[in-house]
């Protein structure tokens, strides 16, 4: 029997990870490099808002010429974040509500991704041809990118990742 969410606070920051994620970067800030496939010469499109495009240019202008330059690597990352990572919040945010233990592997194939990913990020951001002029700002802003699956790493290496520890001894 899985213990109430109320008893795993350390999850509802988890689940409020997923629905920022699914709402506003997946779905908005990443879709966005999809359907713009180039800053410096568009049209808005119909989602995301203009409003919100202007604000992830301003923010690719000022700490982040990657998110603007857009090379092969960061868009097969925004393609897996549209197509994986996505439906996987919807599941997470389902299963960890319910403490439903069939999301473990889910989440551990979705933890390793992620790091991989971050991880190549961060090398372009930090020492590539398009680095940031703000390392510590970028940094500071990709860290959830990194501890939330190191975290969910260690929360899903239990077989029943929602029991009580003493009925899943």
């Amino acid at each position: 029997m899985p213990r109430a969410l109320w008893s795993r606070p350390a999850d509802a920051v988890l689940i409020l990870f997923f629905v920022i994620n699914l709402g506003f970067i997946t779905y908005v800030v990443h879709l966005e490099q999809l359907v713009i496939a180039d800053p410096t010469h568009f049209t808005y499109p119909l989602w995301p808002p203009p409003a919100l495009v202007d604000v992830i240019h301003r923010y690719g202008h000022a700490a982040d010429p990657l998110l603007l330059a857009r090379p092969p690597f960061w868009q097969a990352t925004i393609w897996m974040d549209n197509l994986l990572f996505g439906p996987y919040y919807v599941a997470a945010i389902i299963a960890f509500v319910r403490g439903a233990a069939w999301i473990r592997v889910p989440s551990l194939v979705y933890a390793g991704l992620l790091l991989s990913n971050v991880n190549c990020i961060l090398f372009e951001e930090l020492l590539g041809a398009h680095r940031t002029p703000n390392p510590p700002l970028v940094l500071t802003l990709n860290a959830p990118w990194i501890l939330v699956p190191l975290y969910l790493t260690w929360r899903m290496a239990r077989p029943a990742p929602f029991a009580s520890r003493s009925a899943a001894a």
